[in-house]
């Protein structure tokens, strides 16, 4: 049966060569589809290195001399660190924290090199100047398997915390320098101990990890002086699980009588679900209508290599007749049609790998992990294309070889 099958292939050169390149052409353009949607969703799915899930962001406000309610001699410092103990105690809270520019989908924030040696971390290592129990809100860990306890308790100590993935370039990670000691925003006469490497921390769910740097200090050391604290800060709050129910309106309900100390009040509370809502609105519609433009032109392209088999299959009517009137069986016929269709999707296949890989090389589709060309992710792709492509051809085949197997074979002669 192969050789008959190499025969009439090579008989119908042709109108075969034309559908090898036609698969060629859609085996490429599915394998760059199939390409960046993968590259979208793999960095999308990373670990993130922090977790939002029952995280509020609290706003302070400060009266003025021109409120009735104003009083004198107050201490910003102090009052905003009463109001962080009384909300420590609140029954559903369980971590509270004071930060500047730290946040996760914040948007804004200051950077600074961490220097060890001769080595140096890029410009635009994101430096997050918190109080210690920042960690236990945002539940970052170390890379060795430190708890956010512990990375909490190292802060309160003066030690500092960084992404492991900061000194990359030079092929290092940071776990290998916990306990040495760092030079922090420029300044070369005082040391700060690295406590922990802390598992890459990302910027957004859109930002791949190994490209997103930071470091985390506590902000509440004397080196640093009081005016880090201000009514300014990031005021971050994460409630026990199944605690989540109207704690803003309860909290504010709580507001006026409990939380306001000196001249510092709550002025508003928000969810992280609406912060990181907000702050990826774009990118996430970005996403959409890329994901809805390529799902339409997959589905032209199935519907055109579709069509292509339909009709194929349709005009071969008579030989299907043929192979029954010899005794062929209804599923060898169907093997045969499908046989036919396979081997040139195997033929091309190879020569369609080779144009992935030049493309790749060439820079032309998605970068990840720094680079265009992943062997694993092109072998992944152009398999996930292959199978795509295959199941065209499957139903192309399979529903008009169904209809004309059912027409008696003499009628079927009788039309061609």
């Amino acid at each position: 049966m192969q050789k008959k099958l190499f025969t009439q292939i090579r008989n119908e050169w042709r109108g075969n060569l034309w559908l090898a390149l036609e698969l060629l052409v859609v085996s490429v353009v599915l394998w760059y589809i199939i390409d960046m949607l993968y590259c979208s969703l793999a960095t999308y799915n990373e670990p993130r290195g922090f977790n939002t899930e029952h995280c509020y962001l609290i706003k302070m406000g400060v009266l003025t001399d021109k409120s009735p309610d104003y009083k004198e001699n107050t201490n910003w410092r102090d009052d905003i660190l009463e109001l962080t103990e009384r909300l420590r105690y609140r029954p559903e809270v369980e971590a509270v924290s004071l930060s500047q520019n730290s946040y996760p989908y914040n948007g804004s924030n200051g950077t600074s090199p961490v220097v060890y040696d001769t080595l140096r971390s890029p410009s635009w290592t994101i430096r997050r100047m918190v109080t210690p129990d920042f960690v236990r809100v945002f539940r970052y860990r170390g890379t060795r398997g430190e708890t956010p306890e512990q990375l909490a308790e190292m802060l309160r100590k003066g030690e500092f915390l960084a992404s492991d993935n900061i000194y990359r370039k030079y092929g290092i990670r940071l776990t290998s320098l916990v306990g040495k000691d760092f030079h922090l925003f420029g300044d070369t006469t005082y040391d700060f101990r690295l406590g922990a490497a802390l598992q890459d921390v990302r910027y957004s769910d859109f930002e791949q990890a190994r490209f997103c740097y930071s470091f985390v200090i506590n902000m509440d050391q004397k080196i640093f002086g009081s005016g880090w604290i201000n009514p300014d800060n990031e005021l971050c709050i994460r409630v026990k699980e199944n605690m989540d129910k109207d704690f803003i309106a309860r909290l504010k309900a709580d507001s006026e009588s409990q939380y306001r100390i000196g001249n510092i009040y709550i002025a508003d509370i928000r969810s992280f679900v609406d912060i990181r809502r907000a702050y990826q609105q774009y990118q996430m519609n970005e996403l959409r209508n890329y994901t809805v433009g390529m799902a339409f032109l997959m589905l032209n392209i199935f519907l055109g290599l579709l069509g292509t088999f339909w009709f194929r299959t349709q005009q071969r009517r008579g030989e299907i007749a043929l192979h029954k009137i010899h005794g062929a069986t209804n599923r060898a016929v169907f093997a045969r049609l499908m046989s036919e269709g396979m081997l040139l999707l195997l033929v091309i296949t190879p020569l369609a790998l080779v144009v992935d890989y030049l493309l790749a090389s060439a820079e032309l589709n998605a970068w990840r992990n720094g680079t265009t060309l992943e062997p694993e992710r092109l072998l992944l792709c152009a398999a996930l294309a292959f199978v795509f492509i295959a199941l065209m051809i499957l139903i192309g085949i399979w529903y008009p070889a169904r209809r004309a197997m059912k027409v008696q074979p003499a009628e079927a002669l009788h039309d061609e």
